[in-house]
């Protein structure tokens, strides 16, 4: 454990969830976040962080704001021009991007920039060309640098090439019970400069070690999310085993609700209800264990909690239908084991461990208190350490030292 990481980390996410309601997910990745866009040059990719809100007030411009006063280079903003938009990108900055809703349903020309920069942006050689200079022969094609941290709140959903680039932060309004510190300017500053002064500094004197962390394909989690979470993983890496094995099992969770994901979730938390409940389960059964899990779309799938119908409908992808389940001394709609071992084994390649998943008791919710027990394998460090873990990323090296990371 690097003490002085960990005391970072700590003291970066204390100061977030003072100002805003965050999950535990949620809060350990958006402290990495913050702390990555200091090292976002030797990390070479970024990811983005798409903070979006069934409905308005749920905080996510008060996110943003918290997120300026800790990233390096901030510049918070809503709708430019396209010009701006495509020059002010050069600089660098972290571009806090609010009410993108409003921003892709503005002038074409700012949205097919804004699409330009986001979808390239991710990486370091990340471009954008456009057609600079008056009408005639005067007219040049100029390339745009469009590599920087991005986060990006709004209501809905962001474009799917956007979204599959990003780690969701999905935020709800806050009940009478939850409170957070109420935000004012004169004292916030004063308590976030040298917090984010010491990010700057850890960033810099990490910058070698960061550069030099190869993080091996994540085989619980699809590969463009494997490869957006990478800097973030190997912030929380550096931090130590705990934070990094959390960091994995959040990447998991946080993942954006695509087409292709949402597949890919809904297989692995039917293949949990199976764990749990046995080799048959009732449709009820069912949809009662996915609305239960905490963070997962389900309990808010198109405006209501999933139906007995809906899954059918999601599982037609797949060609599974419900058909008559016994169970006891009860018949009714609903599925068996043997029907989705074979798609299990084509979409979810990794066995799951025996306490490795999210949610083998739904009604649980996460303390936010990693505590390790027994070294389990499947992860491995090139430091010949293995990891206590009870959730981890099934499969993972972290390789410290050596050449510098390698990127398509």
């Amino acid at each position: 454990m690097n003490a002085e990481t960990v005391q970072l980390l700590e003291d970066v996410q204390a100061f977030i969830r003072r100002y805003v309601i965050l999950t535990d997910d949620q809060a350990l990745a958006v402290t990495l976040w913050a702390v990555h866009t200091h090292a976002v040059e030797v990390l070479g990719i970024t990811p983005y962080l798409s903070i979006t809100s069934a409905e308005k007030q749920s905080g996510k411009t008060h996110l943003l704001e918290v997120l300026e006063l800790l990233v390096a280079n901030p510049w918070l903003t809503g709708s430019v021009s396209a010009a701006t938009l495509a020059r002010k990108v050069q600089q660098r900055p972290s571009l806090l991007l609010d009410e993108s809703d409003a921003a892709f349903k503005g002038d074409s020309e700012y949205v097919e920039t804004l699409r330009g920069v986001l979808n390239s942006g991710f990486k370091v050689s990340g471009l954008y060309s456009r057609c600079v200079g008056a009408s005639g022969t005067s007219l040049k094609v100029e390339d745009f640098s469009t590599f920087c941290a991005k986060a990006i709140a709004g209501i809905g959903s962001l474009p799917d090439t956007v979204r599959d680039r990003s780690i969701l932060i999905r935020m709800q309004r806050k009940t009478a019970s939850e409170t957070v510190v109420r935000k004012r300017e004169r004292t916030i500053r004063r308590e976030s400069e040298p917090l984010r002064e010491r990010i700057a500094a850890w960033a810099e004197s990490h910058a070698d070690q960061l550069s030099e962390l190869d993080l091996a394909p994540l085989e619980s989690i699809p590969d463009r999310q494997a490869d957006i979470w990478e800097p973030l993983l190997g912030i929380a890496h550096v931090a130590g085993e705990a934070w990094f094995l959390r960091a994995c099992l959040a990447a998991r969770r946080l993942q954006p609700d695509s087409d292709d994901s949402i597949g890919v979730r809904l297989l692995s938390d039917l293949r949990d209800a199976f764990d749990r409940h046995g080799e048959k389960l009732f449709s009820e059964t069912a949809v009662d264990f996915l609305n239960a899990i905490e963070e997962a779309p389900w309990a808010e799938w198109r405006g209501k909690t999933l139906t007995k119908n809906g899954l059918a409908s999601l599982l037609k992808r797949f060609e599974v239908r419900p058909h008559s389940v016994r169970i006891g001394d009860e018949t009714l709609k609903g599925y068996d084991r043997q029907t989705f071992d074979p798609i299990f084994a084509r979409y979810l390649p990794t066995p799951p461990n025996e306490t490795s998943h999210r949610h083998n008791e739904p009604a649980m919710r996460d303390s936010g208190d990693f505590k390790p027990s027994q070294p389990e394998p499947g992860v491995t460090f090139h430091n010949g350490r293995d990891p206590n873990s009870r959730a981890g990323c099934d499969g993972v090296t972290v390789q410290t030292g050596g050449s510098k990371r390698k990127r398509a």
